[in-house]
């Protein structure tokens, strides 16, 4: 691994980013429906809202979360509403995401007063997917699973684990140890909390078949300490710092065929749910004309999970 040429400390990371977008804290800055896969083999409808809400206080190397985030904790009833409003314009779904750009359990992101408010807008749910730090999954994460489950409703809690490179995971600035991690997922697994991770695909300072192996050693390691799904989302440059290290020649995007390698890969090990992340998939991938084939491939495999054969090409 090539030397650091800049100081990656988390005041030259902020100093490095651009404005922040203009946000409103009584609507979500997104919102969906998608279908997934879920544990219990189903293809169901996922809800995803997007909460806008105070940025998350650890500053991650490669986050470009805190754009649609604001520097203050919201009102209380502010996130009540912001759900509302996605609901209100939503078709039904059986399933729902409330990611807050941070953590669901940091006190100063989610307003403690609003659980009740949130839990009854969400009773008609089969379960709820949350963020968290795993330094922030403690007693609270029980707390709040005790009053879905009043309602019939599962919690799942999605963690970061990012990649377990022992020299990239304290480069990424997330201020955790990989015994930080499965204390986390021991604890909610323990409690009855289904959980996903996230994994990058070639986060910096890796070359293209390192990013893919320490990938895939990655969602093993999380497949190990009791996780059901993993999610593989490719290291994408936008927050400035990632742009300076891409100059540096310290980061490079990872080509869609790699993205490819980690989901065949990662399903062969038939330990539990993969999913790559397809958001803009496109800028991966050098031929434009069986990019979109090979993009609408892996989004047949994260619903079917099962690998399909590949997309031949005769231009590339």
């Amino acid at each position: 691994m090539a030397d650091i040429p800049i100081e990656l400390t988390e005041r030259n990371i902020v100093a490095a980013r651009s404005d922040r977008n203009r946000v409103n804290v009584s609507t979500p800055y997104s919102f969906l429906v998608e279908p997934e896969r879920t544990h219990d083999g189903r293809i169901e409808d996922v809800a995803t809202i997007f909460l806008t809400n105070r940025e998350c206080p650890f500053k991650c190397l490669m986050c470009d979360l805190w754009r649609n985030t604001t520097e203050q904790t919201v009102p209380l009833g502010a996130i009540p509403q912001q759900i509302d409003f996605a609901l209100q314009r939503l078709k039904p779904a059986q399933h729902l995401k409330l990611y807050n750009s941070g953590n669901f359990f940091d006190v100063k992101a989610i307003p403690r007063d609003d659980w009740p408010t949130i839990v009854e807008r969400v009773h008609g749910f089969r379960s709820v997917i949350v963020e968290n730090h795993p330094k922030l999954c403690g007693a609270a994460c029980l707390d709040f699973r005790d009053r879905l489950a009043g309602y019939g409703v599962e919690l799942e809690i999605a963690v970061g684990l990012e990649t377990i490179h022992p020299d990239v995971l304290p480069r990424l600035n997330k201020q955790m140890t990989l015994d930080d991690y499965s204390r986390a997922v021991e604890f909610l697994v323990e409690g009855g909390i289904r959980v996903r991770s996230f994994v990058l695909l070639r986060p910096p300072f890796l070359d293209e078949d390192a990013g893919v192996d320490w990938a895939l050693r990655s969602v093993e390691f999380a497949f190990d300490r009791g996780v059901s799904c993993c999610a593989v989302i490719p290291t994408r440059a936008g927050n400035g710092i990632m742009e300076q290290l891409a100059a540096a020649g310290q980061f490079s995007p990872p080509k869609l065929s790699s993205l490819e390698t980690v989901l065949e890969r990662g399903l062969a090990l038939n330990r539990g749910r993969v999913f790559v992340d397809l958001w803009d998939a496109r800028q991966f991938a050098t031929c434009s004309r069986c990019v979109a084939s090979r993009v609408a491939r892996l989004d047949r495999m994260n619903l079917n999970q099962l690998i399909e054969p590949p997309i031949e090409c005769s231009n590339c």
